[in-house]
């Protein structure tokens, strides 16, 4: 589901309005259709989304979007594809983005990244293989683990339980966001 929200409802074509709904928390305001006997409602739900801390010879790689400002790099990430495994899901973005095979997988938690209404199902990925770069990654920088350093966000929180739970000291670094706003920007710099 986009975080955007729909003009017209999906299953008749009306269009649609901010409307009170209730559920079990109360009434909250969602858009819906105008026409109770459709029922519609966009509830606004996250999309599910993975991240990959890739460990590759003792280093973590991070990776340049295509899309993303010179100097941005991040975890490999995407979203999951209908009935995917998470842990499948970073197997395929690591090969897809990198061209490595993972080898193991360990879950590091469970994030929001309010930004583009994602829940992002961070893990560490270790992987073998020679890097190519796939269509959507432009670049990517390899690190020392203690040499992270993680943005106050999603997959950066990640990161920094990743460190925390090695005994890495870190600090969050906040980077200035470019005008106007660059698609698909989470991620650890």
């Amino acid at each position: 589901m986009s975080a955007e929200p729909f003009a017209f409802c999906p299953r008749c074509a009306r269009p649609l309005a901010d409307r009170p709904i209730a559920d079990d928390a109360g009434t909250v305001v969602r858009r819906a259709c105008p026409d109770d006997a459709c029922g519609f409602v966009q509830w606004g739900n996250p999309t599910p989304a993975v991240g990959a801390l890739v460990e590759h010879e003792g280093e973590i790689i991070l990776a340049r979007n295509r899309a993303w400002p010179e100097g941005w790099f991040a975890l490999v990430t995407g979203y999951l594809e209908a009935r995917e495994d998470p842990k499948a899901a970073v197997v395929r973005e690591v090969k897809e983005e990198l061209g490595l095979d993972v080898v193991e997988t360990h879950l590091i938690g469970n994030y929001i990244f309010e930004r583009k209404n994602e829940v992002m199902l961070c893990y560490h990925a270790v992987a073998t293989g020679t890097v190519r770069l796939g269509e959507e990654i432009v670049e990517y920088r390899r690190h020392a683990p203690a040499e992270l350093r993680p943005w106050p966000r999603a997959t950066g929180f990640a990161v920094a339980d990743w460190m925390r739970a090695r005994g890495l000291p870190f600090e969050f670094v906040d980077f200035k966001q470019p005008a106007p706003a660059a698609p698909g920007g989470e991620g650890t710099r």
